[in-house]
């Protein structure tokens, strides 16, 4: 049984399945673990302390170069402002293919399955333009996806409302005929209130039920162990 927490439609009570999937990519699909690549170039202990840092919040820094930021500006940002930082900040672009651990566990079986129905599915992440090519040239799953918006090459990022028209756009089918899975839940509000039956990613199983409650054809997905 779906939990209401993880899944969020302003149209209680709606029984029409929707009719294509928009998925987050990052932590959804895709491992994204950035300590790994920051501590390629600085190692372990420096990551920690950069992540955990104070005085900087890397999080609200990588955003601005999902939103369409160049790295060059962004590290120069860092340099400028926070110049004890610089170092691990270009290490994370430097290594960043190394955050990039593996598939989710079990997600690309939720593709497959759906994939298999003829689903149509989208994928919308926030990811700089620059490095998005990495992600493709190593998981064949995004073979799966019909299209992928990429925040960075169009200059918006979730959670703005803007990007969700774009993607509804793209995936030629209104928000309100569109799920939208994402591990973030203030992505997954944005999404419901602008219609979307949105669900917040936890695990593939949770997934799997989540979507097999909102009507579309997905069998068991195992546990993640």
């Amino acid at each position: 049984m779906s939990s209401p927490d993880r899944t969020l439609s302003p149209a209680d009570g709606r029984t029409t399945p929707p009719a294509g999937v928009v998925f987050d990519l990052g932590n959804v699909l895709i491992d994204w673990q950035p300590q790994a690549a920051i501590a390629a170039g600085v190692g372990q202990s420096e990551a920690r302390r950069f992540l955990d840092a104070d005085d900087f919040d890397f999080m609200a820094w990588n955003h601005a170069q999902d939103s369409g930021r160049s790295w060059d500006e962004g590290i120069a940002e860092v340099a400028r402002t926070h110049p004890h930082w610089h170092e691990h900040a270009t290490a994370y672009f430097t290594h960043f293919p190394a955050s990039l651990v593996g598939e989710v566990p079990g997600s690309v079986e939720v593709l497959r399955q759906l994939h298999r129905h003829g689903v149509p599915m989208v994928g919308l992440t926030n990811w700089s333009h620059e490095l998005y090519p990495h992600a493709p040239s190593r998981f064949a799953l995004l073979e799966l996806l019909d299209d992928v918006v990429v925040s960075g090459t169009e200059g918006v990022a979730k959670p703005d409302p803007r990007i969700f028209r774009i993607t509804a756009k793209r995936a030629r089918l209104p928000l309100t005929r569109l799920a939208f899975v994402d591990d973030r839940a203030d992505n997954v509000a944005a999404a419901a209130a602008l219609g979307m039956q949105a669900v917040l990613f936890t695990d593939p199983a949770a997934l799997a039920d989540d979507l097999r409650a909102l009507g579309l054809p997905i069998g068991t997905v195992p546990p993640i162990s």
